[in-house]
């Protein structure tokens, strides 16, 4: 294993300025990276110009990684690593390779030896849970909800069964066009005495952390139609 490494850039979860979520180490690291994987090259060069509009661009190699990516393309992309050369990996927002397709690329490094750093940047996943209230010893992220109904009912009846049974958690998401209509679905489905937090625009200029009972929010006026929100579920 040489000197050079995968470096994980967070990016921010909203349109604010990297430097107010970002720490200048990073955003150093950042202008000094000559070969990115990336989820989106063209949101990703806007990102590089948003540190730093002396960026050129055009001189970093950049390879996409999306959820469509051949997993056997994937080792191929830290080439550079084998010639001493750094690697970094950008998220398309928040940390990179939490609930992001970037985890395979991390899992290949270290099944090369390769080194790994993670850099410090937001959260989604971590900033609501600090500002719900919930229980940060015990929690789980669940992701995106089954699309199925069936499937779905049984999702939501797990999540409060865990809930109660282990004091935990639950932590998920919904495409941003369906959070009103979810949120209505968590009244109509599970216990009124059951608390909902929902934390939305996190980081940015309109950013709300709300946690009421289901009860409440069933009498609650909110729209959160179309823009990024994060659901946690407690008792």
């Amino acid at each position: 294993m040489n000197d050079a490494a995968l470096y994980l850039f967070p990016v921010g979860l909203s349109d604010t300025l990297p430097d107010n979520v970002l720490p200048q180490h990073n955003l150093e690291l950042l202008r000094e990276m000559r070969y990115l994987v990336v989820e989106n090259i063209r949101t990703a060069r806007r990102f590089l110009k948003s540190v730093d509009k002396s960026i050129d661009v055009n001189a970093i190699e950049f390879t996409e990684l999306s959820e469509h990516t051949d997993v056997g393309d994937i080792p191929d992309m830290l080439a550079p690593l084998s010639h001493g050369e750094s690697v970094g990996l950008l998220s398309e927002a928040g940390c990179p390779a939490v609930a992001d397709p970037g985890s395979d690329l991390v899992a290949a490094a270290q099944q090369r030896g390769y080194k790994v750093v993670p850099l410090v940047g937001p959260s989604s996943i971590l900033l609501s849970l600090m500002g719900s209230g919930f229980n940060g010893q015990s929690f789980a992220f669940m992701g995106y909800l089954p699309i199925d109904e069936s499937a779905r009912v049984r999702r939501l009846k797990d999540m409060q069964r865990r809930v109660v049974a282990e004091r935990q958690t639950q932590i998920f998401i919904e495409t941003p066009y369906r959070n009103n209509k979810l949120i209505a679905e968590l009244v109509s489905r599970l216990p009124g005495d059951m608390l909902l937090c929902v934390a939305s625009d996190i980081t940015g200029p309109s950013q709300s952390i709300v946690t009421m009972p289901l009860n409440k929010w069933a009498k609650a006026k909110y729209d959160y139609n179309k823009i990024p929100t994060i659901f946690l579920l407690y008792s």
